[in-house]
């Protein structure tokens, strides 16, 4: 680990890449683990999540604060969830209004940032087997696979929503399957990632401005406990998931590389730039919506381009951007690993 050579500009980089990745979680198609991966601190990001375990809690509990931090690499996790939160107020917003007013392109430069993702991985990779071959196919599969899914209907049951939080943060332990893609196919995409999130923007404003009227709206209070139950279970996920992982990194690594691979490519079909949202509809063919009144998004129909549309030249410079972007922070890992040894 890298946590007392990093210098003033790597932790800023690190609060960015926190940034990065807290976005790409929200984005349908697109994994946190992804940006953990390429950026080049995934594997210290698993094996400080590890860390979080019964001799850490025991070190918590007995008010050793100092040994505590130190055991679980805090400086690193803290920056990195440091700018998840902030993602989630800055970024996560002005990715909102980027998809709903430049959709396309947002999706175009996701799918070039996957493509680069795919380049980077492969071209650190040297164990050809046939077992890595066939669990790479395998990953490509189950990617492909899990984009065709059709969603199920919103369900804000407590213990469905736990449920949610342990499946919806694997887009940050496991490249290439989307967090948030699932929470779709489980029918709670708005539910957590957007109706309980604003819940708890509006709270936080109207506590700021000393408005506690929100402990009478009935709606409000159920959007919070959804969401506190939803980040227990996240919590939950994080902690299982990456104990899992991080097992099988240090028993079977190229296989586990093999088949993120895998699932990187696979989820190029949930990228695919050129589509349009399908809304769920009743009967009568009528879109349903929230509580807020947003229509309930049921999946996407892809299409292929116009060639001859200035547009579609456009979306094609964003895929060729979005790839530059890997290969700038491919670069700067090169770099940075290279004035830490």
């Amino acid at each position: 680990m890298q946590q007392n050579t990093r210098t003033l500009t790597d932790k800023l980089f690190l609060v960015i890449k926190g940034l990065a990745m807290g976005a790409a979680n929200k984005v349908p198609g697109v994994s946190g683990g992804v940006v953990a991966f390429v950026a080049g601190f995934y594997e210290e990001f698993i094996y400080s999540l590890q860390k979080i375990n019964g001799k850490a809690f025991k070190l918590l509990i007995n008010l050793r604060l100092r040994s505590f931090w130190r055991y679980i690499n805090g400086k690193f996790l803290g920056l990195l969830i440091l700018g998840m939160v902030i993602s989630y107020f800055s970024v996560s917003l002005l990715l909102d209004y980027l998809l709903i007013h430049y959709e396309l392109y947002v999706w175009s430069a996701f799918f070039g940032m996957i493509i680069g993702s795919i380049y980077y991985i492969l071209k650190g990779f040297e164990d050809w087997s046939n077992r890595n071959i066939i669990l790479m196919i395998i990953g490509v599969i189950a990617g492909v696979g899990i984009s065709l899914l059709e969603p199920a209907t919103e369900n804000d049951n407590l213990i469905f929503v736990f449920f949610c939080g342990i499946i919806g943060v694997s887009g940050m332990t496991l490249p290439g399957l989307s967090g948030s893609f699932i929470l779709i196919l489980l029918g709670n995409y708005v539910l957590l990632l957007v109706d309980s999130v604003n819940a708890l923007y509006d709270t936080i404003a109207d506590v700021i401005r000393m408005d506690f009227s929100f402990t009478s709206d009935p709606e409000r209070i159920r959007l919070l406990k959804v969401l506190a139950v939803f980040s227990l279970g996240s919590l939950a996920g994080l902690i299982t998931l990456s104990h899992f992982l991080g097992y099988l990194l240090k028993k079977y690594k190229s296989a586990t590389f093999a088949t993120i691979i895998g699932f990187i490519t696979g989820s190029l079909g949930v990228v695919w730039p050129w589509k349009i949202k399908v809304f769920k509809k009743n009967i009568s063919g009528e879109i349903i919506y929230d509580a807020l009144g947003n229509p309930i998004l049921d999946n996407y129909d892809r299409y292929i381009p116009d060639v001859t549309s200035i547009t579609t030249y456009t979306a094609v410079f964003f895929v060729i951007l979005g790839i530059f972007i890997v290969l700038g922070l491919e670069w700067y890992g090169q770099k940075t690993v290279k004035t830490t040894t």
